[in-house]
């Protein structure tokens, strides 16, 4: 456990990419149909599922957690959300961990100043690329991921 912890704890990352633009968008709704974001989120998982950890990476030769979770929500969702953890952070609105629906996103604290995201995909498990496992599913109530949960954020749709 505690080597699955240190190696778990590399993925805050903040590499010199080019800015994305801001996430904008303030639209108070969510998704009415929360089984069509389920289906949605497993089929981009079972397309992502394996593709290893790298630190700074952004494609399927290798995809960091902020990467994975902004890819995900761009091509899913259309947000364009920034491109690191603390950024993603910092989006949205803040929820309850019993109030989470799929596509929400939840973040950990897994060292002094590093931070993990994944997106919750319901029945609390979220999706995520793990340091040692790569993009994988995880349980919210696993002790590694409980003890580290930090906070959990609603995006909100765009509104044109």
């Amino acid at each position: 456990m505690l080597v699955t912890a240190v190696v778990l704890g590399g993925c805050a990352s903040q590499p010199n990419y080019p800015a994305q633009s801001p996430y904008s968008g303030v639209s108070t709704s969510r998704h009415a149909d929360h089984g069509a974001m389920v289906d949605a989120l497993y089929d981009y998982y079972h397309q992502w599922r394996g593709v290893p950890y790298r630190y700074g990476g952004v494609d399927r030769n290798g995809i960091d957690c902020s990467a994975f979770v902004a890819r995900t929500m761009s091509e899913l969702e259309s947000l364009n959300l920034p491109r690191t953890t603390s950024a993603q952070a910092q989006l949205g609105q803040p929820i309850s961990h019993g109030d989470l629906s799929p596509g929400d996103l939840v973040f950990f604290k897994t060292g002094y100043s590093s931070r993990h995201v994944g997106i919750y995909v319901g029945a609390g498990r979220f999706m995520h690329a793990s340091t040692s496992q790569g993009v994988t599913m995880s349980r919210l109530d696993n002790i590694y991921w409980r003890s580290h949960y930090w906070q959990s954020r609603r995006l909100v749709t765009q509104t044109y």
